[in-house]
């Protein structure tokens, strides 16, 4: 019979399940996929517009998200099923992108802490003016990376919309959060911080001010959360010394993933909206989500996600301990024992 137990664990802070497979072996060649270019036929707008030699910020849509229909059509549709006034859409839903310096196409972990701590800063800028303005509801900064994960240029890149109303992952997180909170008395990223560092077994990198782990209930197969010991709900407030750390935090992580011939990815950021208060609650951090599978049919019809990996088998192999019934430890320079809890 084939493998395939599946121990359902519960998201801490959403309530939502996964379905984690425990018994399978791992295979490396499974998750071994290298992020593919984007054909752009050396042609690279990002290496052009707009001048200047050093991190820029590039609008590509003014008004990224607008209804479609007629205005009778919009008033129905507000009545039935709207979150947000589509009137108040029209006024908002800009896309812009963060762009590294001209020619700059290699992987945001080879480029050095100054670099990742620009583009991480021009980030912050963009979340602060935006909450100025007053004009959105949420700032959503993502990276693409690799064709397969829907990366639209090769040029290193973080891009940014202004959405017209707080998406429904971080909603639920915010709300998790605050039932946490009310239950618990702390901040539900504050104890995964603490725990997850006391515990060890799903540790990936460490340091004063940053801790990045993979997420006990993943979603993905090595899914890894940056997230800043000092409690902030607002990126907007993230200090430099918390840019940087995240900065090298985001090198080690991404660096590491080499071990699986340096897969696409996508990199999120989860932040407070910019309305509402949440200050006590919630909590910034980052995701990265490899693309390393195929959605099926049970999490298609279930919506419940299914994980290949465990997310402490992966990060044993993301620090390449050895593993009883590996062929021995791991020759890298620098790789740690085994060490399993």
């Amino acid at each position: 019979m084939a493998a395939g137990l599946f121990e359902l664990r519960k998201d801490a802070i959403t309530g939502w399940w996964v379905a984690t497979v425990v018994d399978r072996e791992f295979l490396r060649e499974r998750f071994a996929l290298t992020a593919e270019p984007v054909a752009d036929r050396g042609a690279c707008r990002n290496c052009l517009e707009p001048a200047g030699d050093g991190v820029r910020v590039r609008t590509l849509k003014d008004y990224a998200f607008n209804p479609v229909g007629t205005e009778a059509e919009a008033r129905e549709l507000e009545r039935s099923v709207a979150q947000v006034a589509l009137a108040q859409a029209r006024a908002s839903g800009a896309w812009r992108t963060v762009i590294a310096p001209p020619g700059e196409h290699r992987p945001l972990h080879s480029v050095g802490i100054e670099l990742i701590t620009g583009l991480l800063r021009a980030a912050r800028d963009i979340v602060v003016t935006a909450a100025r303005s007053g004009q959105t509801e949420y700032v959503q900064v993502v990276q693409n990376w690799g064709r397969q994960a829907g990366a639209m240029t090769n040029h290193l890149c973080f891009d940014v919309y202004d959405l017209p109303q707080v998406p429904h992952r971080v909603a639920e997180e915010i709300g998790g959060a605050a039932r946490f909170v009310i239950r618990e008395g702390e901040c539900p990223f504050c104890r995964l911080v603490r725990t997850e560092v006391e515990r060890g077994v799903r540790l990936v990198w460490e340091d004063a001010s940053s801790v990045a782990f993979a997420p006990y209930a993943s979603r993905s197969p090595f899914e890894t959360w940056i997230v800043p010991r000092r409690h902030e709900a607002d990126f907007g407030r993230a200090a430099d010394a918390d840019l940087v750390s995240t900065a090298e935090a985001l090198r080690q992580v991404l660096g590491r993933l080499a071990v699986l011939a340096g897969p696409p990815y996508n990199l999120v950021l989860h932040a407070a909206p910019l309305r509402g208060q949440v200050d006590s609650t919630y909590h910034w951090h980052w995701e990265v989500h490899p693309r390393l599978r195929e959605i099926a049919g049970l999490e298609l019809g279930s919506g419940l996600p299914v994980n290949p990996v465990s997310p402490e088998e992966a990060v044993d192999r993301l620090l390449g301990r050895s593993l009883p019934g590996d062929d021995g430890p791991d020759p890298r320079p620098g790789a740690r024992p085994g060490l399993r809890r």
